[in-house]
């Protein structure tokens, strides 16, 4: 009887070890707190490997945004994030893009909505880079409203596209007849508009920068009569008029969710420096091959580039589409876009 109760003190006794041992042992362990991002069953958990983009812009005002991102050249331990790629023209842009070549392209707005549309919404748009770069000028002092080209002949290039679509939607939005009460002469290049204006043939023409700094700098008194953004500004219609976007495919946009994201942040910290340092950004801007770097000094403050996304891309852009669909449907493609066009 006596042995039977030392056996049941004995593991009464390793009972009440075993418990302070355990107790001992939570004491020491540090408190664990649950972070949803590294719980294990959360989309959060699953972080993005880096990738690189490759991005094309072309050489203008549509670039000159990108210019400190592009001599910044961010990289991760598996290389650079950005592969850029500096082209004379949309025509070297879209086929890489609609092929997979290229990751994200800065191209002319309407271009963008033809593109959505060609491919069944292939691709998006990521970004308003440029806003208006369309200015009246004149070698002399008689425009000073849009009111005072009744009358009058504009020289101009870009008939079919966006210079004459925003020009006459602008003209008849104050009331004037583009077909009768103005005449809009034609040309195939705005370097023959320079031209014009330089020989005398003309005084009044339609230019985007940086055409209009290199026209000044070939005809004393020359000045920029009208900035066609402020013109259209002046509506207050909740649109903008608007020269390029940054646009993505859509299947890497899917796969790469969070690359998009920051390039964004990139790319709105490149126009931010680029915007407050004319100077060094011209520099960079020549030293690309964008623009020469002396006739970009000159033209920045005139380039309106910017970074619109999220809202107020979704605000701005559509309203912009819709004027150049009503007077061509055939300028955005045939159909406006839908909400999917857009990454907001």
């Amino acid at each position: 009887m006596k042995s039977l109760k030392s056996l049941k003190k004995f593991f009464a006794l390793c009972l009440t070890l075993a418990l302070a041992l355990s107790l001992a042992a939570c004491a020491q362990k540090p408190a664990e707190t649950t972070d949803p991002a590294e719980t294990p069953d959360t989309p959060a958990q699953e972080t993005e490997a880096p990738v690189t983009a490759r991005i094309a812009a072309l050489k203008g005002p549509t670039a000159m945004g990108l210019v400190k991102l592009i001599s910044d050249a961010p990289s991760s331990a598996n290389g650079p994030l950005y592969d850029f790629t500096l082209a004379g023209s949309a025509d070297e842009v879209t086929p890489a893009l609609i092929k997979g070549e290229l990751d994200m392209a800065c191209v002319p707005a309407n271009l963008a909505a033809v593109l959505y549309n060609k491919t069944e919404g292939a691709v998006q748009v990521l970004a308003v880079n440029t806003l208006g770069v369309l200015y009246i000028v004149e070698n002399g002092e008689s425009v000073q409203s849009l009111a005072d080209l009744k009358g009058k002949t504009v020289v101009a290039a870009g008939k079919g596209s966006t210079p004459e679509y925003a020009l006459r939607y602008l003209l008849s939005e104050n009331g004037i007849d583009p077909d009768a009460d103005v005449t809009l002469d034609w040309k195939s290049e705005h370097s023959e508009c320079v031209a014009a204006l330089a020989s005398g043939q003309a005084s009044i023409a339609l230019l985007p920068q940086p055409f209009v700094t290199v026209a000044q700098s070939k005809i004393d008194g020359l000045r920029m009569a009208l900035d066609l953004t402020e013109e259209w500004d002046k509506l207050d219609n909740g649109s903008a008029l608007i020269t390029g976007v940054i646009v993505a495919r859509s299947d890497f946009v899917e796969a790469h969710p969070a690359a998009v994201g920051t390039f964004l942040s990139y790319y709105a910290a490149s126009v931010d420096w680029v915007n407050a340092n004319t100077a060094d950004a011209a520099a960079l801007i020549g030293e690309y091959g964008i623009v020469d770097a002396a006739v970009a000094e000159k033209a920045l403050p005139y380039c309106n580039i910017v970074c619109i996304t999220g809202a107020e891309l979704l605000e701005k852009l559509p309203g912009y589409l819709s004027v150049l669909y009503n007077a061509d449907p055939a300028a955005v493609g045939g159909a406006m876009p839908d909400n999917s066009f857009y990454f907001a």
